[in-house]
């Protein structure tokens, strides 16, 4: 991953000339900051650079949570030239800042790196976005959707039985084709057959640039937004060429299935889809609107299906690879689970959603896959741009703020032996039990929390349950019969993406 401890290491000279402009410009920019409140407690800093080289190149999550016990707190200060970066790490402080204050607390930070130079300005939600995602995938709307995730989970129980000793990687590639495949259909309609498909390759690129470049510290161009017009050629200025990379990616992500999901609908064969039934809607309404409202509502929707398009493709898979893992560690999971299958459905029946509620246990999986990994183990980071104050802590204006879904998903008071896969944990006499907090901060937070979770949840779901009414997960064997033991790593990319290491 590329990062500011990268870029110092691999041009110290250029470093100096950054380094004195950041000092300059974060001084500069914070001078008049100072109030009787003190700052929430951070990790040990240097004078001038504060934690500068104390930030985590990779797993950040992981350094937060460490610090937050440490300190001895749920929220923890960050000092970077120029940025303020402010981290959570309890659910309780997330939800009073992001939900109860969420008008102080909604906004995005503003990230040269991603929106100027990568072109994901269309990334930055606003309310009209908001609103045609939340009309399109709410609770009873995302309900529509279950045909088209029952499908596709079938079609992935057909490309796995065809190769019933794959491996992790084979099983994991099929889900990423499959969760490729129900995205495009949903979003825009478009019918993806092939496993290598230029759609799928598309956000699977787009969406490693977005992961690298959200996390805050990244790229020292978002603490010193001037050195984004430095000259691609200079020393240092690494991060403009991959920017230029990385936006090829996004625009095509952006306009290319869009075009085509138009291109559909002029020939009279679109299928129905968020996009198509959106500009449908928009068309109706062209008498009474003008030239300019009509750009605008078209922007948002190419917009809001672009984001669906590249969160939707790899949170998924991210996720039933986490699943396949927590089998693999645990075989009695998966027995319990199918005892509970064959019980509910009988022999020669597939799942279907009908059957939710009689299925607990595999419901409680599903709820340990999400919290046990989360595939976004950091929240969007949100932004506050006013002074303000929280268990007598002062939260600097402007300042960054993360919630660290991971230490929440992690919380031994809520989650005991919080690193086993243990779905029991949310159960309670056979039953799911409403006292266990769902582990909703795998979507993220307050406004900002993933407006495409009800459609994800219920893919993750059928998914996993199908697989475990058919087929049984194992470990591979070498060609002396020998089990050969997964090493259990991640690789965090994409969307934080977790892929399964042989």
């Amino acid at each position: 991953m590329f990062a500011v401890s990268s870029l110092i290491s691999s041009h110290p000279t250029a470093a100096v000339a950054l380094f004195a402009a950041a000092l300059f410009l974060g001084l500069w920019t914070r001078r008049d900051r100072s109030t009787t409140l003190s700052l929430p407690p951070g990790p040990k800093k240097f004078p001038l650079v504060g934690h500068l080289f104390a930030m985590p190149s990779e797993r950040q999550w992981e350094t937060y949570t460490v610090w937050s016990k440490e300190l001895g707190s749920d929220i923890i200060h960050l000092d970077l030239p120029g940025t303020s970066i402010v981290v959570l790490s309890s659910m309780e402080a997330a939800n009073e800042l992001f939900e109860k204050r969420s008008s102080l607390y909604s906004d995005r930070p503003r990230l040269p790196m991603l929106v100027e130079l990568m072109g994901w300005g269309f990334s930055v939600g606003t309310r009209a976005h908001r609103k045609l995602l939340h009309d399109g995938f709410n609770t009873s709307a995302a309900k529509q959707f279950h045909a088209q995730e029952r499908a596709a989970a079938h079609a992935v129980l057909r490309r796995v039985l065809r190769d019933p000793h794959s491996s992790c990687g084979d099983v994991v590639e099929h889900f990423r084709h499959m969760a490729g495949a129900l995205v495009m259909e949903i979003t825009y309609g478009i019918d993806v057959r092939e496993a290598e498909d230029p759609y799928i390759k598309v956000a699977e690129g787009a969406m490693y640039g977005l992961s690298v470049a959200s996390i805050p510290g990244a790229f020292l161009v978002d603490s010193v937004p001037a050195l984004q017009y430095v000259p691609d050629w200079v020393p240092g200025a690494g991060f403009k060429r991959k920017a230029k990379e990385w936006k090829k990616l996004a625009l095509e992500l952006l306009e290319v299935p869009f075009k085509e999901t138009q291109r559909n609908m002029n020939l009279g064969k679109a299928r129905p889809s968020f996009t198509s039934t959106n500009l449908r809607r928009l068309e109706l309404e062209l008498e009474d609107i003008s030239e300019t409202d009509k750009t605008k509502r078209e922007a948002a929707i190419r917009a809001a299906g672009a984001n669906m398009y590249a969160a939707g493709s790899d949170t998924t898979v991210a996720s039933l690879g986490t699943f396949v893992l927590g089998m693999l560690l645990n075989p009695e999971v998966q027995q319990k689970a199918q005892a509970e299958l064959d019980a509910v459905l009988g022999p020669r029946q597939l799942p279907d959603f009908v059957d939710e509620d009689s299925l607990p246990y595999v419901s409680a999986i599903v709820k340990e896959t999400l919290r046990w990994r989360p595939a976004m183990p950091i929240g969007v980071p949100h932004y506050v741009n006013v002074d303000d104050e929280y268990r007598g802590y002062r939260i600097p204006a402007n300042s960054v703020i993360i919630g660290n879904a991971w230490a929440i998903l992690h919380d031994e008071t809520m989650y005991p032996d919080p690193d086993k896969f243990d779905p029991e944990r949310f159960l309670l006499d056979g039953k799911l039990n409403q006292e266990i907090r769902d582990p909703d901060a795998a979507f993220g937070f307050g406004r900002r929390i993933c407006p495409g979770r009800h459609v994800a949840s219920s893919a993750l779901w059928i998914t996993i349950a199908s697989v475990l009414s058919t087929f049984n997960i194992g470990k591979a064997t070498n060609e002396d019969r020998e089990v050969v033991e997964p090493t259990y790593e991640y690789i965090f990319s994409g969307a934080c993406i977790a892929s399964l290491l042989p």
